[in-house]
Order: structure tokens, then C-alpha cells, then sequence
């Protein structure tokens, strides 16, 4: 991939950070419910001077872990220092800034049965009517809902086929593919 002129020569994303309240219930959440792996080996600090630089906080202190889902990585972490203020669990998705990341998932409706058996909060039914199957078998479209993890930060699970508007970035019997 060349570099345009006027372009500061970004190629992908390489990871999401996330801040929650308790690392080890995150854990459940990114490992253990939605199968993401972990990666590299946890980090802690406190009051680290490269480190305050970098995330512009004075004597700061966390412990954070690194998971790959799929394509992207997962930065989480939890702060003890400075206090961070409470987090509202209905934050509208409105809001200006980050609101959410997507996960696409092989079957919608089984990832959201999951879900709510393991007590995450759903906005609606994923819209699986979304999704149109051929008389071969091809299936096309896209069902997707928002979800909102242990703390309250929103999530979307999404299954997609081919579609002009959203493209998939995984497919049976290919695996992680690059969207077009």
C-alpha cells in the first residue's frame, strides 16, 4: 500500500482500547464469552513517567491484558490511578466520541442466545430477517443488534455475507479475509 501525498500513511487499525472497572470479569467477557485470545503478557504500572506521557494522565496506575478477536486487537484496561470517574452503563450511543465496535459472528441468532444466557444486556433482536438465502443456498445481507458488555460499553454483533454496504472481514472456509 503506498502513502498519498497529504496522507499521514495510515494502514489499519491495529487495536481498540477499552477501560472497564475489573479486569478480571473483562476477562470473562473478551476471553471466556466472546473466544478472543490472549496475547503478549499483561502490563502493570503505576506512576510510570513514559507511560503518564504517552496517556496523558499524572501517576497513573493499571494493569491491562491484550486479546486478538479475529482480525483486530483488544487493549483492556482497568486504572486505579487517578480514580476514574463512575461509568453510566446507559451512556447513549449518541454521544460524541467512540461509541462502540462491531464483532461479526458466524450465526447472529446463536451469539445472541448466548449472550443473554450469560446475563449481557441486548438492545433488540438481532434483525435476521436481514439476511436472504438463494434457492442454492447463498446467503446474502446482514443481521446485526448493539449489546453492552459487563460495565455498560456498547458492542455490536453482526453476520454478514456479501453486501455493497457492509463488508464482511471473516467467511466460512476462508476465515479472515480483507474486506473489499
Amino acid at each position: 500500500m503506498s502513502i498519498g501525498a497529504g496522507k499521514m500513511g495510515a494502514v489499519a487499525i491495529q487495536h481498540i482500547g477499552v477501560s472497564v472497572l475489573d479486569l478480571a470479569k473483562a476477562r470473562e467477557f473478551y476471553i471466556d464469552l466472546l473466544g478472543a485470545v490472549e496475547v503478549g503478557t499483561p502490563l502493570q504500572w503505576r506512576a510510570n513517567p513514559f507511560i503518564d506521557a504517552i496517556v496523558g494522565l499524572k501517576d497513573s496506575a493499571a494493569r491491562q491484558f491484550m486479546c486478538r478477536l479475529g482480525n483486530a486487537f483488544i487493549e483492556v484496561f482497568e486504572y486505579s490511578s487517578p480514580q476514574p470517574a463512575p461509568q453510566d452503563p446507559d451512556e447513549g450511543v449518541n454521544r460524541y466520541g467512540y461509541t462502540h465496535f462491531a464483532v461479526q459472528v458466524e450465526d447472529v441468532q446463536a451469539c445472541y442466545e448466548r449472550l443473554l444466557a450469560a446475563g449481557i444486556r441486548v438492545h433488540a433482536p438481532p434483525s435476521v430477517p436481514g439476511i436472504t438465502v438463494d434457492a442454492d443456498g447463498t446467503k446474502h445481507g446482514y443481521a446485526a443488534t448493539y449489546c453492552r458488555d459487563f460495565f455498560g460499553n456498547v458492542f455490536e454483533i453482526m453476520e454478514i455475507y456479501d453486501h455493497e454496504q457492509i463488508h464482511p472481514v471473516w467467511r466460512a472456509g476462508e476465515g479472515v479475509i480483507t474486506p473489499v
